[in-house]
């Protein structure tokens, strides 16, 4: 059920044999016809990308980061135990002047045990993507708007970059793309020099002193709200855009 028919007008055209961590993949590369814009009734949404949550849309509905659950919290922990265990195996072949043939041997297990977690948390963190972009796409707005994140620049930060990483941020804009294609809903990327978190929402005045910390956007008109549903709002409502 994973390979789509001929019959809906999908062609498959090639596929492709990879091995990771012990486990065989096949990616298929199909053709899908052209999508025909939607003409649905409902508003359109605005998209605010974080790490306290991955996304927090304009609607109201927030889709916490998978990366702070206690399952993957676990793996992880579990990882850096298999990572150091790893190291010293290679400490050891170091410093071994017979035995070397069985403790390659058992380097070459506990590599793959390694490989094998990394695996699974990557499936966990992407299969999560993929049911929060079909959650938000499945509400059938009339367009979605997201920034154009700074990956590359937030990646050198070295206190962000291992968060911004797991977070999987150019997936997540990736896989939205294709999904809006597919049901024909217009994906609209607002530069990111866009003032989305200090511009009020229902005054339109822009806050230079935000800082980092402040959660709450006060505004002297008296508009309150969460700093990151703002953001959502005024993304939302953004009339400067590119169509992705």
């Amino acid at each position: 059920g994973y390979i789509p028919t001929t019959k809906d007008g999908w062609k498959i055209k090639s596929g492709t044999v990879s091995i990771k961590a012990g486990k065989y993949y096949v990616s298929v590369l199909v053709e899908i016809p052209d999508a025909k814009i939607a003409n649905n009734s409902n508003d359109g949404i605005g998209i605010d990308l974080g790490l306290k949550d991955l996304a927090i849309v304009s609607n109201g509905k927030t889709y916490k980061n998978i990366n702070k659950s206690a399952r993957v919290k676990k793996l992880e922990k579990k990882l850096r135990r298999e990572q150091r265990c790893l190291s010293r195996k290679y400490e050891n072949l170091k410093k071994m002047k017979k035995g070397e043939s069985a403790q390659r041997a058992n380097i070459q297990k506990q590599k793959l045990r390694v490989q094998k977690l990394h695996q699974k948390i990557n499936q966990i963190r992407t299969d999560y993507i993929n049911q929060t972009i079909a959650a938000i796409v499945k509400t059938k707005p009339s367009h979605i708007t997201i920034e154009d994140l700074n990956v590359k620049g937030m990646m050198k930060n070295r206190h962000l970059s291992k968060a911004v990483a797991s977070e999987k941020f150019y997936e997540f804009r990736e896989k939205l793309m294709t999904k809006c294609h597919e049901e024909g809903i217009e994906l609209r990327v607002v530069s990111r020099w866009y003032p989305s978190s200090r511009k009020c929402h229902s005054c339109g005045c822009i806050r230079k002193d935000l800082k980092l910390s402040d959660r709450i956007y006060r505004c002297s008109c008296g508009y309150i709200e969460d700093r990151d549903r703002n953001a959502a709002l005024n993304l939302k409502d953004a009339e400067t855009y590119e169509i992705a």
